[in-house]
């Protein structure tokens, strides 16, 4: 049996038992798997035993190249083995042919599939017909649409018995009403842990109610267009995320007490009623111990009439409070909070109005957190953790946050933000000096040292901290100015002999020490360089093709 080596090592790989490796290919998609088959004589045919299919066309240049591959996989893989998890992923319109010759191959294989997910454009009659097949199904994920249709939701049928389904995702659906105008789609799923709502409706009714014994994890984001009141009736429910758009539901039910994690998080409204909705929340959710919230949470809920004077006889228990800063786009909330600043101000005196209408003249913005909101819903824990993350630094005033949080004691900073990476943007990353590890310390000490070869652009000045970080120009960047992954940010930022703090501002002055980024002047260079290639091989054509002409005339 042929065997990969290297510098006269084992392969330890291929000494591993089938069901190992199986569960490791498990993890890739079907495309990356079958590539596998070239390593040597023993993995040639392991693809094709894997009891999972994951297929997803984005991975495709066309549609055409990816309903072949789809074709010869389900030409080729060994029937004997049986599926556990399948996922089909066309965002857009599916061929009809292959979606129906899909939906047939994981009918044959249902009996021991355990998971589904199938996001098309297609026949909804075909997709049920096989979803209502795989009766040992524990976790089912589900965007269905009509086909050349993008914006009719999908009606979710009543009829759907899977005993043993323990996750539900949901996207682009409707569900319907009865006579009572109240929706209730899943009083079936007697065993479900977790549901997903993304996008979905309510026909002919004003409640969706949501019941559900066994139900711990519940995610509702995006569901604009549900114009209905929420009823929960989950006395085992744990966490609830709810992400919204431009309203908030109102919620109703028996078994809110039970939720220990809260995350609200919202960019717009765009009525000031829902400052109500919202107080309305904190009101039912008495027993979180966690809150994640947006900063437009925050001011929204500052909309409330005297809201910093209200006692409140909820968050007893509350241990960590998240804020992640959003900037506020113009539009009715940002108008909304500016009249309720007036109003303030006009409590006050007339020239503080005056002042303030003229310095919103001047494209003047609310501070991004409501002075005394963070230690309004702190007063029954005052010792409660507050987090604070952003991923747009440069448009918000850290300071005037630190000061708006009142009574807080700031003992250290953690910097653990990294933005994303963008084709169009350098990368750009920020962590503390005191909390980076030795070993990266030193990396990036032997960074900020010019090599002998290069132009001494970064040591001509050596007082900048992000000196290592400016490549010269006519050197690649240093590799340690560029850290290897996130998560290595993630772990080198956490001091590890710092007492826990209050407050922790997760990009603050303070934490900043040194930035590190991708110099734009490198990309600039990159872009003349390839453009003198260009210039040059277009050059070296026009002299070849001269040079044919001449020797045809000759």
């Amino acid at each position: 049996m042929g065997r990969i080596r290297f510098d006269g090592n084992e392969d330890r790989l291929s000494d591993l038992p089938e069901c190992i490796i199986l569960h490791i290919l498990s993890f890739l998609t079907i495309q990356h798997a079958v590539q596998t088959c070239v390593l040597s004589t023993r993995w040639k045919h392991l693809w094709k035993r894997m009891p999972t299919l994951n297929l997803n066309s984005h991975e495709f240049m066309t549609l055409k190249i990816f309903s072949v591959f789809v074709s010869k996989i389900l030409s080729l893989r060994d029937t004997s083995t049986a599926l556990h998890a399948v996922n089909l992923i066309r965002g857009r319109t599916i061929e009809p042919r292959l979606l129906k010759r899909f939906l047939n191959y994981v009918i044959s294989h249902n009996t021991h599939l355990q998971q589904l997910g199938i996001s098309v454009c297609g026949d909804i009659g075909l997709v049920f017909n096989c979803v209502s097949s795989c009766r040992a199904l524990t976790s089912l994920t589900l965007s269905v649409r009509p086909k050349w249709s993008d914006s009719t939701a999908t009606l979710f049928p009543k009829s759907l018995n899977l005993p043993l389904l323990t996750s539900l995702d949901l996207t682009n659906f409707a569900f319907c009403g009865d006579e009572n105008g109240c929706a209730e789609p899943f009083l079936a799923f007697t065993k479900l842990n977790s549901l997903v709502i993304f996008d979905c409706k309510v026909r002919d009714a004003q409640i969706l109610s949501i019941s559900n014994n066994t139900l711990v994890n519940l995610a509702m984001h995006y569901n604009s267009s549900l114009h209905a009141k929420i009823k929960l009736n989950a006395p085992s429910l744990c966490t609830f995320n709810y992400t919204g758009s431009y309203h908030i539901h109102e919620i109703c039910g028996s078994g809110l007490s039970s939720v220990k994690k809260l995350n609200i998080k919202s960019a717009h409204f765009s009525a000031s009623k829902y400052a109500l909705v919202l107080f309305s929340w904190l009101i039912n959710f008495a027993n979180i111990e966690s809150l994640t919230v947006t900063s437009t949470v925050l001011q929204i809920l500052s909309l409330v009439p005297d809201v910093l004077k209200v006692k409140l006889r909820c968050f007893h228990n509350l241990k960590s409070l998240k804020v992640e800063l959003i900037q506020i786009r113009a539009g009715s909330l940002l108008l909304l909070i500016q009249e309720a600043m007036i109003e303030k101000a006009a409590a006050k005196s007339p020239k503080e109005v005056v002042k303030l209408r003229k310095a919103f003249e001047t494209s003047f913005e609310p501070p991004a957190i409501p002075d005394g909101i963070v230690d309004f819903l702190r007063q029954n824990s005052p010792s409660a953790e507050v987090n604070i993350s952003t991923e747009d630094p440069c448009s918000f005033n850290l300071k005037q946050i630190e000061e708006s949080i009142k009574g807080v004691n700031i003992n250290n900073y953690r910097s653990r933000f990294s933005m994303r990476s963008s084709a169009r943007l350098p990368r750009l990353s920020v962590r503390s000096s005191s909390s980076v590890a030795p070993g990266l310390a030193a990396k990036s000490a032997s960074a900020a040292e010019p090599a002998s070869d290069a132009a001494p652009a970064s040591a001509a000045e050596p007082a900048k901290s992000a000196s290592a970080a400016e490549p010269a120009s006519g050197a690649a960047p240093a590799s340690a100015a560029e850290p290897a992954s996130d998560a290595a940010y993630a772990s080198a930022a956490e001091p590890a002999t710092a007492a826990s703090p209050n407050l922790h501002i997760c990009l603050g002055e303070k934490a900043i020490d040194c930035v590190t980024f991708c110099d734009p002047r490198m990309m600039i260079n990159d872009r003349i360089k390839m453009r003198r290639r260009r210039s040059t091989n277009k050059d070296n054509d026009d002299k070849s093709w001269n040079k044919d002409e001449e020797e045809k005339h000759q």
